[in-house]
């Protein structure tokens, strides 16, 4: 059997937690293999709205094995009140999640020098949902990190200390004084409840899985635009976004990938700093963002609303293999008479290019639009593709012709059935 892997191929928030849950009942193990409490995926169904940050998106399938993988940061904290709200809704979460021994483990300080470094970057800061995420991963890659096994060693204690020593020094630079003293006491308290969990060499559990037949599902966070090393940069995240990092954080040899699902919004929206050709800065892009609810799930920020934008998808296409797409929020596009699709740059000196650019620089480049006529209809009620309005199918051919990649799910609305699936 294959891993089955599902990608965000914009920046983030293309919906890929209600994907998930769609997919879920066919497959028999869902796991997580980058990002931490940074990523947001929200599911919707009968009338209940979830948003899970660490936990994978099959959780709320009784019968299916959830995986934290190793190439996840884990906030403890965050964990502990993440489990406890599905306690409090009746989901019992914990029978049927494993976490990987080898996740980076977020702790008090990084998220203090995650808030004390985008302080002083000012004007040109990244826009950092402030979860510790950045120097966790730049712990990891220094080889000075804990990780969810250490928990489990005598010598824990120790072992944090000295990371505190060091954070001290850190913080010293930006000449602040570490003061986590109250969010330590909350640490180790989720430190024990941790240790009650199954944690696992998950890799092993993986590999075994498939060795059995095993259908598994490789759920990613953020974009393929936020990835740090083929993303915005320095406008991404600390992890690699795309399919490979799935075989770094789950441990699969490239060999076993399957099906890779890329998952994109009928427009574009960002978090944050950072380029975005399409972005509207105009009514039409607060239309836009009220009508999709574009507040961020983790931080609640507005999103930046603008027009899709196919050199970037197809560069994230490119990138990751994608052998399917599904679209999301197609229903926001509903109101308008004219939808609006970039499908080249023309840059400062002319030239037009529909390949994504070293660096996005201001005023050095424009996007150029074909205009295709909306729909005008509300879609949010219909329950097959053969119900959507011809306009509607227009925009998913033009779509698919300058995609080359079929689009074989559509989501026209919140909730998990209101999914079209073809």
């Amino acid at each position: 059997m294959a891993v089955d892997i599902l990608i965000g191929l914009q920046w983030g928030d293309e919906g890929k937690g209600k994907i998930v849950d769609v997919l879920a009942p066919t497959y028999d193990i869902v796991a997580r293999f980058q990002g931490g409490p940074n990523a947001g995926h929200t599911l919707e169904f009968e009338g209940t709205k979830h948003v899970l940050h660490q936990i994978p998106s099959g959780i709320f399938h009784p019968n299916i094995i959830n995986i934290i993988g190793n190439g996840v940061v884990l906030d403890p904290i965050i964990f502990k009140a993440e489990m406890k709200k599905l306690a409090d809704r009746g989901i019992d979460a914990a029978n049927n999640l494993y976490i990987s021994k080898k996740a980076a483990i977020i702790l008090p300080s990084h998220k203090f020098i995650d808030r004390v470094s985008e302080e002083a970057l000012g004007e040109n800061k990244i826009g950092s949902t402030l979860k510790g995420i950045g120097p966790t991963y730049q712990d990891k890659i220094g080889r000075s990190g804990l990780r969810v096994g250490d928990i489990l060693l005598a010598d824990f204690d120790d072992r944090y200390n000295r990371i505190i020593e060091r954070h001290k020094k850190t913080v010293s630079f930006y000449q602040k004084t570490l003061d986590i003293e109250e969010q330590e006491k909350e640490f180790f308290e989720a430190i024990e409840y941790l240790k009650s969990f199954k944690l696992v060499d998950s890799e092993y559990m993986i590999n075994q899985a498939l060795a059995n037949g095993k259908r598994i599902l490789a759920e990613g966070a953020q974009g393929s635009l936020l990835d740090i090393d083929f993303g915005t940069y320095p406008f991404v995240t600390s992890s690699n976004t795309l399919v490979a990092g799935a075989c770094t954080g789950l441990g699969v040899a490239p060999r076993h990938i399957g099906e890779v699902y890329g998952i994109f919004k009928a427009y574009c929206t960002r978090v944050g700093s950072g380029p975005f050709p399409t972005e509207l800065l105009d009514d039409v892009g607060e239309e836009i963002r009220k009508a999709g609810r574009e507040f961020g799930s983790t931080t609640g920020r507005p999103r930046r609303c603008g027009w899709i934008d196919l050199p970037t998808l197809k560069y994230s296409i490119m990138l990751n293999g994608v052998t399917q797409l599904n679209m999301m929020k197609a229903d926001v596009l509903d109101n308008f008479d004219e939808i609006k699709v970039c499908t080249y740059y023309q840059l400062s000196n002319g030239e037009l290019t529909d390949l994504v650019p070293h660096q996005f620089i201001e005023g050095e480049l424009t996007p150029h639009y074909v205009t295709l006529p909306g729909w005008r209809q509300d879609t949010s009620q219909i329950t097959n593709f053969e119900n959507l309005p011809e306009a509607f199918n227009s925009y998913i051919a033009f779509l698919e012709q300058h995609l080359q990649v079929p689009i074989r799910i559509v989501s026209v609305g919140p909730d998990r059935v209101s999914t079209l699936q073809r």
